[in-house]
């Protein structure tokens, strides 16, 4: 079947398969794709906005058990710049936050041994005494260790920090759903099935997330292909997933090393997944990782949303890539494309346009 004809009847709405996604891939004329993608995205976003939201990324520890080869953040307990924070610091950070505007905080950390579920009860607890922000925090990952750390079943956890204030959970620790390549990059984290157990238990007790994907480390696209294959299933089954959040690996101060990933390779797998994804409503262009000029781009590749005006970022920036955007530079970004710039809130809703 040539790629034309399986562009034209997944416009059609018959649904993508690995085969279908694979000889795109490899021989599908980029454009076309990247039509095929916008159409699916206008179709069900007519009123031509993308959409932002305004957060800080908060990392309350940088001690961390699983040394991660592809992580240059992680420390070491004992090491001169390893951290937890203290209250004081973590709430003037969200002062901060909230007088620029943010509508949520992304609290986020490594597997630390010495803090247990009460650390976080009493951190949630005490944000939302005070502030009136969604908490969009702690990995699948955080998540099973701090369960694993406190003696509790996953879902006895999940229901503990919902109670204390936990509104969502962000998709990070995923990086790709293929035990080969996990066993490669991240041997000490949780393994494929886990993530998606953490997740299917959060989305069963009315936590929703995001699904993240990190791209060019060791995978290759049938490694890709199978993250989104499992994302796709679980979406099926629970419904739970906001958004799917692709970003490349950064090789700069690493063990794992390696090159960086091609950007119109990124781009490319970003319109598939449009494609591919069709029970996920929102796809998120990565502007952190590839810089401005292609987050703009993602644009044009279907995606419908370009994640946060990061007040914050400390993972990326610590292997040597930083890229900043003010909110006026955003909403010019998204303008600058024919579109209407959008603000919103985790959940997705509209908070202002700017048309």
């Amino acid at each position: 079947m040539s790629t034309n004809l399986i562009l034209n009847r997944i416009l059609d709405g018959r649904r993508m398969t690995e085969d279908d996604f694979i000889q795109l891939y490899e021989q599908g004329d980029l454009l076309a794709i990247a039509g095929a993608a916008n159409t699916i995205r206008d179709r069900l976003y007519p009123d031509n906005t993308i959409t932002y939201v305004i957060d800080r990324n908060i990392n309350y520890t940088n001690i961390c058990s699983c040394g991660c080869r592809f992580c240059a953040f992680y420390r070491q307990k004992g090491d001169p710049d390893a951290y937890v924070m203290n209250e004081k610091t973590l709430l003037k950070k969200i002062d901060e936050a909230v007088e620029l505007g943010a509508t949520q905080v992304m609290i986020q950390g490594g597997l630390n041994e010495e803090l247990k579920l009460d650390y976080y009860i009493k951190m949630f607890a005490s944000i939302k005494s005070r502030y009136d922000i969604t908490i969009h925090s702690l990995t699948a990952p955080e998540i099973y260790f701090i369960a694993q750390n406190s003696d509790l079943s996953i879902k006895d956890t999940l229901h503990r920090l919902k109670a204390a204030g936990l509104d969502s959970l962000p998709g990070g620790g995923a990086e790709i759903l293929h035990d080969a390549v996990r066993s490669q990059i991240s041997p000490q984290k949780i393994n494929s099935a886990q993530w998606l157990e953490v997740m299917h238990q959060a989305h069963e007790i009315g936590l929703e997330s995001t699904a993240t994907m990190m791209m060019g480390s060791v995978d290759n696209i049938y490694h890709r292909l199978e993250h989104l294959r499992k994302i796709r299933d679980l979406q099926d089954e629970t419904g739970g997933f906001r958004a799917f959040i692709s970003w490349t690996y950064q090789p700069g101060n690493t063990k794992l090393a390696g090159a960086k990933f091609s950007s119109l390779k990124y781009l490319r797998f970003l319109a598939l997944s449009r494609l591919y994804l069709d029970n996920i409503a929102h796809i998120q262009g990565s502007w952190v990782t590839q810089g401005k000029g292609i987050g703009q781009m993602t644009l044009f590749f279907g995606a419908d949303d370009l994640g946060s005006v990061m007040i914050e970022e400390n993972v990326v920036r610590a292997t040597g890539v930083a890229h900043n955007m003010l909110e006026e530079e955003i909403i010019s970004l998204i303008a600058q494309t024919g579109k209407i710039p959008a603000q919103r809130n985790t959940r997705y809703e509209i908070l202002k346009l700017y048309n």
